[in-house]
């Protein structure tokens, strides 16, 4: 198997990075994997859910990184993965893993995939997905009340208390390593991705 291209798509939360995948995946069709650094949440089995809830998620730390860097180079190597599955509800791993084969295509996307530097040397493409904070914010309160079951005050709380500063210390300074940094999710842009992701793929 011929080395894979890999992608990697940071941004802020509810940036559009997961919709920007699922564009790129459409494109091409089943020859795509997407990784999202939320199923490499780490799983702290040894503190309340009441705890779990306090925690701050938008940070390095929360991270199994180092996990997602082995499953990419496994993938790398053509060998098949065993993914974890993430709960938000619960903010705890499943037992249940995702079997994942070998593709020609991995896209890598999350906050924070751009801030790990091994991670981010992986990556053959790297874009960062610049959206406005207001509208970030109201698509966050859309998406985790309806998707992820929080109540709009936890929302606001943690957006204030952890999402916007870890958003200024970690996610922003991402920008600088992107090659590509978008606005928007217009077809415009999708298609200049589309095309540098096809050079990329006949240059390896």
């Amino acid at each position: 198997m011929e080395k894979p291209v890999i992608i990697g798509i940071a941004g802020g939360t509810a940036s559009g990075k997961t919709t920007l995948a699922h564009k790129i995946e459409e494109k091409f069709k089943n020859d795509v994997i997407i990784l999202s650094h939320d199923f490499y949440y780490k799983s702290f089995t040894n503190v309340t859910r009441a705890e779990r809830e306090k925690m701050n998620y938008d940070c390095p730390e929360a991270y199994e990184t180092d996990l997602l860097v082995r499953d990419i180079k496994a993938l790398m190597a053509g060998q098949t993965i065993e993914r974890p599955i993430y709960s938000y509800i619960e903010r705890l791993r499943e037992k249940e893993t995702v079997t994942v084969e070998p593709k020609s295509l991995i896209i890598v996307e999350g906050l924070l995939v751009l801030e790990n530097q091994e991670l981010s040397d992986l990556m053959d493409i790297k874009i960062f997905v610049d959206t406005d904070a207001d509208l970030r914010l109201i698509r966050l309160l859309e998406r985790d009340t309806k998707e992820r079951g929080l109540d709009v005050e936890y929302i606001i709380a943690k957006y204030k208390s952890t999402l916007k500063p870890m958003h200024e210390k970690y996610i922003e300074p991402c920008k600088e390593k992107a090659d590509i940094i978008i606005h928007g999710d217009d077809e415009e842009n999708i298609e200049a991705i589309i095309e540098k992701i096809k050079q990329a793929r006949k240059n390896i």
